[in-house]
């Protein structure tokens, strides 16, 4: 064996008895996650947020009319009855304004633009009062509604045509005011 040779396996052996007699430290021991803190409770202004109700009671007036809570009836030329088509609209008003039991509305009474002022004028009180006591008679308070009538007076179109006049045979509902409740 060659000097060179017998010294690289002596550096070997020593190397190994070195470290031998060596162990290597164990590795840590796991430790469990921390679960996350509590989520903090819901404020009050965070509910009224997540609450329609609450929400709504906030709005403004003219802010809650522009969300359209409460859908047109219609009527048939020269009539004043509602239609069965539209008692499922007046169920669906009714079940809102229950809901939101603070509302006040109007209820407008429009025609189209044939006949006489006088005769549309009363035509549109009688459309007005047709939908307000089919809703009172769903379980909404009287003292809430109000009708009125417009006649033929403030169309939502104004085209000489069947679809345009039966657009304008309606019962409009605005929100006009809020309750204190």
């Amino acid at each position: 064996m060659s000097k060179s040779t017998l010294a690289l396996t002596l550096v070997a052996v020593m190397s190994l008895v070195a470290c031998g007699g060596k162990k290597a430290p164990p590795p840590p021991a796991p430790v469990a996650p921390q679960a996350p803190p509590p989520a903090p409770p819901p404020s009050q202004d965070t509910a009224k947020v997540d609450d329609p109700y609450a929400r709504i009671k906030d709005m403004s007036i003219d802010d809650i009319n522009r969300l359209g809570l409460l859908a047109d009836v219609h009527f048939d030329f020269d009539k004043f009855d509602v239609r069965e088509s539209d008692r499922q609209i007046l169920a669906k008003n009714a079940e809102t304004l229950k809901k939101f039991d603070f509302l006040r509305v109007t209820v407008e009474g429009h025609c189209d633009e044939r006949g006489t002022v006088e005769y549309n004028l009363a035509l549109g009180t009688n459309r007005a009062k047709a939908a307000f006591d089919y809703l009172v008679s769903l379980g909404v308070a009287a003292e809430r509604l109000k009708s009125e009538s417009y006649g033929k007076e403030a169309p939502i179109c104004r085209e000489s045509t069947e679809d345009c006049w039966a657009r304008n045979r309606r019962a409009h509902f605005v929100v006009t005011g809020k309750s204190a409740r």
